[in-house]
C-alpha cells in the first residue's frame, strides 16, 4: 500500500492576521479617511471621465454590489466639484406672445430667486400704487374734463338743432325713447287733434320741416359713436399714461439690477407693457394686496418659477437621484383641478434632477433607472440633444386630454455617472446601440484587494470611519485582525481581501452589538468571532435539517467503510447571504457496451450544461488512456444519489472519475475521504469554488458522527491558496483528528482514496500488474474479448 501523500499542514489551512501588524491599539487613533485600496484602474477611469469635457464621455462604474463604487465616486467628486465654477440659475417665466410656450431665463447664481422675489414685491407694490394713481385728483380731473368735453360737444350739436327747429316753429322734445319733433303755436306744442284741424297745406309745410329736422338729427346722432370712441380713446390714453407713470419707476428700479442681462431686460419690458395694458386687474384686486399670489391666480403671469437656484452652492453640484423616475429626471408639468377641469400654467412646471445637476454631476443607480418606465429613453434623449425638454407624460402619451405647455428647452451640460452590476453594463453594451456612444468610460471595480499591509490598513481605516460615522465602539487591533481574516474568507483567497465593504460595515455593526451586550467599551476579537458565528447560525436551518436527515440515515452518506464505485462528493448550496455545503453520494456502475459514459442526471434533465460537459470529459480521459490499442467495450452510468433537484457545475467531475476508476478496477474507495475538484481530459485536477464551505460541510457531518482521525477531504492543489477555514477545523487538523489532502492529478487522488498505486506505463505501454491502471486495463481487455466472442457467436453464416 502506498503511503498517503499530499496532506496539508495546519499552517496552510488558514492565513492568520497578526495584530502586531497594526501600529495602533484601537481604531479611535485613526482619522477614518479612506481611499479605495486596490482600485487604481477604476479610480483612474473616474478621474479621466470627470476631467474630460467632450460629449459622450459619461461614466459607468461597474462591479459587485457593496464594493464602494458610490463611496469612491463621491469621494472623488467632493474633491473636484468645489473647485469647479458654480453653474447659473434657471427659471421659467410667462411668454406674453405665446402663452403655451413659457420662456427659460438664465441668470447668474442666486439671481433667479432674487428676480422671483423682486417680481412678487413689484406686484404687491402695484396693487397699492396703481389704485392710488387712478384715485388721484389729477386723474379724476382729467377724466372729468374728457367726459365733460364729450357732453358739451353733444349738447352743442343738439342745442344748434333745437334752435334751428325753434326758428322753424318746431319743438325738439326729449323722450325716454329718444328725441321727437312737434309743431308749436304760441309757445305750446300742438296736440294731435289740433294739428289735424290745421288746413292741409299748413300740415304739409310742418311735416316737411320736421322731415328736414329729422334728417339733421340723424346726422347728429350718427356722429355720437364717433365722439364716444374719441372720448374713450382719450380715456384709454389717459389710463395708459397714468398706469405707465405708476408702473415705469418701479419696473425701471427692478430692471436696473439686471442691466448686464439683456434677456431679463426684455422680459421686464414685456411685463411693463402687459401691466399697463391690463392695469384694471390691479384695481379689481386691490383688496387682495395682503397676499395676492395666494388669493388669486390673476397675477401668476408676473411670477417667476425658479427651476434652479445655485445661490448657496459652492462649486459644481453633485446630485444623487435615489428614485430616477422620468418626471424626477427631466421634470414635469403638473395640473390643478378647477371646476372639474384640469388646468396648468408655467408656475406648475417642476424641475428634475437634470436641472439640479446641470453644470455638475448626476449619479444614478443603473438598475433603478432601467426599472422606471420611459426614464432611460428620457435620459438618453437629454444627453444626445444636450437639452432638458420638459414634457407632460400624460399629454405625450394621451393619458389626459387637456391643453398643456411646451416650455422652452434648457441647455444641458453635465456629467452623468451610472453605477451597477457588471452584467447590466455588458447587457447595455450588447443590446443598446446608444449606450456605447453616451457612456464611453467604464470604471471596473475589483472584487478583491491584496491582503498586503496596505490592504489590511485600509480595512482598519474603513472600520474607523464606520465607527465614527455611526457612533459605534471602536475596534481593538485584535478585532481588526479578525475582520481582516473574515475579509479573506469572503474573498475566497488567503492572499486577497474582499472589496465588498458593505459586508465589513455590517460586521462592524454586529460586532459592536455583541460588545455592547458584554458591557465592553471596545470591540474585541471575541466580539467579531461571535458576529461571524451568529451570521452562520442565522442561515443554518436548512443545513442542520440536511445533516439531521443524514445522521438518521434518511440521506445515505457512508463515512466509515470502503465501497467500490462509490464516493462522497461535495455540493454547495446558497442560503441567502451565506453558503453551506453537504456531501452527496456519487455512484458508478459499468457493463459491456460501446465506450459511452451515461450521465443519468442529464438523461433525467436534471443536469446543467457545465455538469454535462464535465461528464463528457471523463469519456475523453478514459478513451485517451485505455482506448488507444482497442476500443472501449463498456458502458458506464453515473448519478448523484438522492438528488431531487438540478445539478450544475463541474466541481464533482473528479469525484465521478474516481468512482468510475474504482468500478473499473474493482478497488474500493475510502468513504471517509470526501472529494471535490474538476478534471480535464489529461487527468489534471482543476480549482473549484466554495472550497472552504465544502470542507467545513464534510467536517461538520464527521464531527457530528465523531471524528476518528482518518476522515478528511481531497481538494485540487490549486485550491490550497483559497483556504481560509474555520478555526475549529484548523484545530482538528492540528490535533490530527481530521485531514486535508491536495493533489494535482487524478492518479495522486486515486492512490489516496484507495491506498493502491495508480501505476505508470512502461516503454511497452503496459501498466504494472496490481496497480489501479493495470487492473482497469486488464478489465477492459477482458470486456473487449467478451464482446468479440459474443459478436462471433451471433454472426450469420454466408449462404
Amino acid at each position: 500500500m502506498t503511503q498517503l501523500h499530499g496532506k496539508l499542514p495546519p499552517e496552510q489551512l488558514r492565513r492568520e492576521c497578526d495584530p502586531l501588524d497594526f501600529n495602533f491599539e484601537t481604531t479611535a487613533e485613526l482619522d477614518g479617511r479612506t481611499e479605495a485600496a486596490g482600485q487604481k484602474r477604476a479610480l483612474d477611469a473616474i478621474a479621466f471621465s470627470i476631467a474630460i469635457r467632450h460629449d459622450g464621455f459619461n461614466l459607468f462604474a461597474l462591479g459587485r454590489s457593496g464594493t464602494g463604487k458610490q463611496t469612491s465616486l463621491m469621494h472623488h467628486l467632493e474633491t473636484v466639484a468645489p473647485k469647479a465654477p458654480v453653474p447659473d440659475d434657471w427659471c421659467h417665466v410667462y411668454n406674453f406672445e405665446k402663452p403655451r410656450h413659457p420662456k427659460a431665463l438664465r441668470l447668474p447664481p442666486g439671481k433667479a430667486a432674487e428676480l422671483s422675489g423682486g417680481m412678487d414685491r413689484l406686484v404687491e407694490a402695484l396693487l397699492t400704487v396703481i389704485p392710488a394713481a387712478f384715485s388721484s385728483e389729477e386723474y379724476q380731473g382729467e377724466e372729468k374734463a374728457i367726459h365733460e368735453k364729450f357732453q358739451e360737444q353733444q349738447a352743442e350739436a343738439i342745442g344748434e338743432l333745437e334752435k334751428k327747429a325753434a326758428d322753424a316753429g318746431i319743438a325738439l322734445i326729449r323722450t325716454p325713447a329718444g328725441f321727437a319733433f312737434a309743431p308749436v303755436r304760441k309757445g305750446e306744442v300742438l296736440k294731435p287733434d289740433e294739428f289735424m284741424r290745421l288746413d292741409e297745406q299748413k300740415r304739409e309745410e310742418i311735416e316737411e320741416k320736421i322731415g328736414k329736422l329729422k334728417t339733421e338729427l340723424q346726422t347728429v346722432m350718427s356722429q355720437m359713436p364717433k365722439w364716444q370712441r374719441e372720448t374713450q380713446e382719450k380715456i384709454n390714453g389717459l389710463n395708459r399714461t397714468i398706469a405707465d407713470f405708476a408702473v415705469r419707476p418701479l419696473v425701471d428700479e427692478l430692471k436696473s439690477r439686471y442691466e448686464a442681462l439683456p434677456e431679463v431686460g426684455t422680459y421686464l419690458d414685456a411685463v411693463e407693457n402687459d401691466i399697463v395694458e391690463n392695469f384694471y386687474q390691479f384695481l379689481e384686486k386691490g383688496q387682495e394686496a395682503g397676499n395676492p399670489m395666494k388669493k388669486s391666480r390673476t397675477f401668476n403671469r408676473y411670477r417667476v418659477n425658479v427651476a434652479v437656484d445655485n445661490g448657496a452652492a459652492k462649486g459644481a453640484p453633485i446630485v444623487y437621484e435615489d428614485k430616477p423616475a422620468c418626471r424626477n429626471l427631466v421634470g414635469d408639468i403638473e395640473h390643478l383641478s378647477e371646476m372639474g377641469t384640469l388646468v396648468t400654467d408655467f408656475t406648475l412646471i417642476k424641475p428634475g434632477a437634470l436641472h439640479r445637476a446641470n453644470g455638475g454631476y448626476l449619479l444614478l443607480d443603473a438598475r433603478r433607472l432601467l426599472m422606471e418606465p420611459f426614464a432611460w429613453d428620457a435620459l438618453k434623449n437629454a444627453l444626445r440633444t444636450r437639452q432638458i425638454r420638459i414634457e407632460s407624460l400624460g399629454q405625450l402619451y394621451s393619458l389626459i386630454s387637456t391643453v398643456s405647455l411646451e416650455p422652452e428647452p434648457i441647455p444641458l451640460d453635465l456629467k452623468v455617472i451610472l453605477f451597477g452590476e457588471r452584467r447590466l453594463y455588458y447587457l447595455l453594451n450588447a443590446y443598446d446601440p446608444d449606450f456605447s456612444e453616451l457612456f464611453k468610460v467604464a470604471a471596473d471595480f475589483e472584487d478583491e484587494l491584496e491582503a498586503d499591509p496596505e490592504g489590511k490598513h485600509s480595512y482598519a481605516r474603513i472600520i474607523a470611519r464606520v465607527a465614527k460615522q455611526n457612533s459605534l465602539r471602536h475596534f481593538s487591533r485584535e478585532a481588526v485582525a479578525r475582520a481582516v481574516e473574515y475579509g479573506g474568507r469572503l474573498a475566497g483567497d488567503s492572499r486577497k481581501l474582499t472589496s465588498r465593504l458593505q459586508e465589513i460595515s455590517d460586521l462592524v455593526h454586529e460586532a459592536d452589538f455583541h460588545a455592547g451586550s458584554a458591557g465592553r467599551n471596545t470591540v474585541g476579537a471575541d466580539d467579531v468571532d461571535r458576529a461571524v458565528e451568529a451570521r452562520v447560525v442565522r442561515a443554518s436551518r436548512i443545513s442542520e435539517k440536511i445533516r439531521e436527515a443524514t445522521l438518521k440515515n434518511a440521506i445515505l452518506i457512508d463515512t466509515d467503510t470502503e465501497k467500490t464505485g462509490q464516493i462522497n462528493g461535495l455540493a454547495i448550496y446558497p442560503a441567502g447571504r451565506e453558503l453551506f455545503a453537504h456531501p452527496g453520494r456519487i455512484t458508478a456502475r459499468i457493463r459491456l457496451g460501446k465506450g459511452e459514459v451515461i450521465d443519468i442526471e442529464r438523461e433525467a434533465e436534471l443536469g446543467g450544461p457545465i455538469h454535462s460537459k464535465g461528464v463528457m470529459i471523463l469519456s475523453g480521459f478514459l478513451g485517451a488512456r485505455f482506448g488507444m490499442s482497442q476500443p472501449l467495450s463498456l458502458s458506464a452510468s453515473l448519478v448523484f444519489e438522492q438528488s431531487y433537484g438540478g445539478v450544475e457545475g463541474d466541481s464533482a467531475s473528479s469525484a465521478e472519475l474516481y468512482a468510475l476508476l474504482s468500478a473499473l478496477s474493482d478497488v474500493p474507495i475510502r468513504q471517509w475521504i470526501a472529494v471535490t475538484g474538476s478534471v480535464n481530459q489529461y487527468g489534471e485536477l482543476q480549482a473549484i469554488g466554495g472550497v472552504n464551505e465544502k470542507i467545513e460541510g464534510f467536517f461538520d457531518l464527521c464531527n457530528a458522527r465523531g471524528l476518528t482521525g482518518r476522515q478528511g477531504v481531497l481538494i485540487p492543489a490549486s485550491n490550497v491558496l483559497n483556504l481560509m477555514l474555520r478555526r475549529d477545523v484548523v484545530e482538528a487538523v492540528r490535533e490530527e483528528r481530521f485531514s486535508i489532502y491536495a493533489a494535482t492529478h487524478v492518479d495522486e487522488g486515486i492512490e489516496l482514496l484507495t491506498g493502491v498505486e495508480a501505476g505508470v506505463q512502461n516503454e511497452n505501454d503496459e501498466w504494472p500488474a496490481g496497480s489501479i491502471n493495470g487492473k482497469i486495463a486488464a478489465r477492459l481487455a477482458g470486456m473487449a474479448e467478451k464482446i468479440r466472442q459474443y459478436s462471433s457467436n451471433t454472426e450469420t453464416p454466408e449462404e
